[in-house]
Order: C-alpha cells, then sequence, then structure tokens
C-alpha cells in the first residue's frame, strides 16, 4: 500500500516537473489562459518569421496554398516553436492554425534540412532570436 501510494506521489510530483519545465518561456502580459498563451506565442512567431524573411505576415498565416519558400519559413518557424520555445506539436499546430500532423512533418523536414551548412545557418538564426524574444534566460 504504501509503495502504490509513493508511486502516485512520484508520478504527481514528475508531472508538476514536466509543466514547470515546460514553461520556460516568458509570462504574457495579460495573464491569459494557457491557450491564448500559446496563440500569442504562435503569433509573435509569425511575426519574427515575417520580419526575419521580409515576407508579409499575410502570407506565412494563410490557410491557402502557397509558394514553396513560404511554406518553407512556416516550417521553420514551426519547428522552432516546438523545439526552442517547448510547446507541444498540438499546441503549435493551434497557433499556426495547422494540424499537429503537418507540424510533425515540418519537424521532420527542417531536421532534415540542418545538413545542409546554409540551411544550418538559417535556422540558427531563427532558433537565437526565439531564444532572445521568448524565453526567460537565454541559454
Amino acid at each position: 500500500m504504501a509503495a502504490l501510494q509513493f508511486l502516485q506521489d512520484e508520478k504527481r510530483n514528475k508531472t508538476k516537473t514536466n509543466v514547470i519545465e515546460a514553461g520556460n518561456f516568458r509570462a504574457l502580459p495579460r495573464g491569459g489562459s494557457r491557450n491564448e498563451e500559446v496563440i500569442e506565442l504562435c503569433e509573435a512567431m509569425q511575426d519574427v518569421l515575417a520580419a526575419c524573411f521580409s515576407v508579409s505576415g499575410k502570407e506565412i498565416r494563410s490557410q491557402d496554398r502557397c509558394r514553396s519558400e513560404i511554406s518553407r519559413i512556416r516550417q521553420i518557424g514551426m519547428y522552432v516553436t516546438h523545439v526552442v520555445v517547448g510547446l507541444t506539436m498540438l499546441e503549435v499546430g493551434r497557433g499556426f492554425q495547422r494540424d499537429r500532423s503537418t507540424v510533425a512533418h515540418a519537424c521532420h523536414v527542417i531536421e532534415d534540412m540542418r545538413d545542409d551548412p546554409d540551411s544550418e545557418r538559417i535556422i540558427h538564426m531563427v532558433e537565437k532570436i526565439a531564444e532572445i524574444a521568448f524565453l526567460r534566460t537565454a541559454r
């Protein structure tokens, strides 16, 4: 009986720790719900992408088929939002108005692109910008 209680307590503590560690981004000024925070972070990331790559935010946010360059920029944003900011793929999908499977595909594509030195530099630049913009402490 005591062993079962110990395991339940450990599971509960581990869950709390994971939530705290995953919440490493800055608190938003309004202190809204988690869903609002996710949407606002993804909106901000899309604005960062628009500025970095000199494209319109409207194109990045478009639900229609678009040029491959725009879709690649969006994929970089989804990847960085998942890997650096620490949102789940489901949250990133919600924030970018895409399906979770689309985010998973984007992460695989961007991971493969990292083998190319030029692509690696671009992805690394966006990661550093995201760290500065969204994380409490830069790594």
